[in-house]
């Protein structure tokens, strides 16, 4: 059952208490709009008990000051034309000018059609204003209500780099009404809930108000976390590896009983807060995205999920899509990277062919050796193939004792040299696959060690990863960035050469 709150409302749900300060000024509504509509606003004033169908200003999280625009679906339902674009966009420019993270709610059936095409234009600066803040690394968050259509959904609703909605909320470019008029026919039901554009990946979470100061508090944790001033750590302990058979921590990494990215994240992180989907209609349970904190170090995480990976449900495209969309994140708000690199291999099928798993792995490749953020990438377990090159190229590896790297399963290898899978261990130790093998060809920076293997002992060995994460993503944020990418280019430019 969808919420009914009007934007007040929904401001003292989600604000402290009597912290919302209104950066709201009368804008005059454009001239050249029909006369009778001064009649319309009147009564839409006297019906909502607000001036126009936004309200702006600021207010406080669990004691952060944020940027708000909320809409007020009681004025012409919700509908932006010029005045409320104007106010908007004043809005949004104070928050970047005064780097506040921004905050949005919308609920609006889109373009005011009393003002006709020069509303819908609005459309363009409002999505401008909205890419400036977040060219200047300033969070933007949005909370889709019911209902949030038309122009709204297709610019501001459409941006945030995190976005949830209300359960039950319609959510949607073409409205059902226009569809059958225009059509002649019912819109299909069910395509246009929060629930199933989060099921297609368009959304991160579907959330009852009540839990949206929790998601906010959450996110902007890790958004606005301190990225600059943090203290040095010492250096964890490097400790001695032994030389074990390269076969032997393959068939290692594969028992179900090794800790994956979530026993980690358990394990070693402070906070947590899952994101879902390319945002762009795909999703797969086979990759984890999620913002991360380790310690007081904020991040972006891509983790390979052991458990999301199947026979039948291998790691496909969309996966990799998914993790193109975190680089952007990370670039974008100048969080560090954190790739987490546990595939037995991506899917080999028609269906991966034709949906571009090839592409996604070289244009992985391509954004993650130029991002320009603070990269580093963990070697947890199977490292098999192009899905695990494609996370691969950072600022800094890191690998457990017995995890590896290869072109292909061994057992795939043998069968293309010796025309049989028998010969996978001779294979395995043939393509020098090994942490300590990767260590001594300069692919690997560190290893952590297991006792002696991390199935054994998952809680221990998380939190020596978790340490380790720490301490490397603390160096590289005390980095020069040009200075790191210069490196990274040099280092992966040179690998086999010297």
């Amino acid at each position: 059952m969808v919420s009914r709150l009007d934007a007040r409302q929904l401001l003292e749900l989600v604000l402290d208490s009597g912290s919302f300060v209104s950066w709201d000024e009368p804008i005059d509504p454009p001239v050249e709009a029909p006369a009778s509509y001064a009649g319309e606003l009147a009564r839409a004033r006297a019906g909502a008990g607000v001036d126009e169908a936004v309200l702006t200003g600021e207010g406080r999280v669990r004691g952060r000051r944020v940027a708000l625009l909320v809409c007020e679906y009681g004025f012409l339902a919700g509908s932006i034309g010029v005045a409320a674009a104007e106010r908007l966009v004043r809005a949004v420019e104070r928050a970047t000018a005064e780097r506040l993270p921004l905050l949005a709610a919308a609920a609006s059936g889109g373009t005011r059609m009393q003002e006709g095409t020069v509303a819908f234009v609005q459309m363009v600066k409002i999505s401008a204003a909205i890419a400036r803040h977040k060219a200047e690394g300033l969070p933007y968050l949005v909370y889709l209500r019911h209902p949030t259509m038309g122009g709204v959904f297709a610019s501001w609703g459409s941006l945030g780099h995190v976005t949830v909605a209300e359960p039950g909320a319609l959510v949607g470019f073409l409205g059902p009404r226009v569809y059958e008029a225009l059509h002649g026919g019912i819109f299909p039901e069910g395509v246009q809930t929060a629930e199933n554009l989060y099921a297609r990946g368009l959304l991160d979470a579907v959330v009852p108000v009540q839990e949206t100061p929790e998601i906010i508090d959450r996110a902007l944790a890790v958004l606005c976390a301190d990225r600059t001033g943090l203290p040095r750590l010492t250096p964890p302990a490097d400790e001695p590896v032994a030389e074990v058979p390269a076969w032997e921590s393959i068939r290692r990494t594969r028992r179900p009983e090794r800790p994956g990215v979530r026993r980690l994240l358990r394990g070693a992180a402070s906070d947590v807060l899952p994101l879902h989907g390319t945002d762009q209609g795909e999703t797969e349970a086979t990759l984890l995205f999620a913002l991360v904190r380790f310690g007081d170090v904020p991040c972006v995480l891509l983790g390979q999920d052991r458990r999301g990976q199947t026979a039948d449900r291998p790691l496909g495209p969309a996966a990799l899509r998914v993790a193109r969309r975190g680089m952007g994140l990370a670039a974008e708000l100048g969080l560090p990277l954190v790739t987490i690199v546990d595939t037995p291999g991506a899917a080999l099928s028609p269906e991966a062919e034709e949906r571009g798993l090839a592409g996604e792995i070289a244009r992985c490749l391509a954004d993650m050796v130029s991002l320009r953020t603070a990269t580093l990438t963990l070697l947890l377990g199977q490292g098999a193939g192009g899905a695990a090159l494609a996370l691969l190229p950072a600022d800094r590896v890191v690998a457990a004792q017995h995890a590896w790297l290869s072109p292909l399963p061994p057992e795939g290898a043998s069968a293309i040299v010796h025309r049989s899978i028998d010969r996978a261990a001779e294979m395995a130790a043939d393509q020098r696959v090994r942490a300590v093998d990767l260590y001594r060809d300069r692919i690997v920076d560190r290893i952590v060690a297991e006792h002696p293997d991390a199935a054994d002992e998952p809680d221990a060995f998380c939190a020596r990863v978790g340490e380790v994460i720490r301490y490397e993503l603390t160096e590289l944020l005390h980095s020069d960035l040009d200075a790191l990418l210069h490196e990274r280019l040099t280092r992966w430019r040179t690998i086999g050469h010297i």
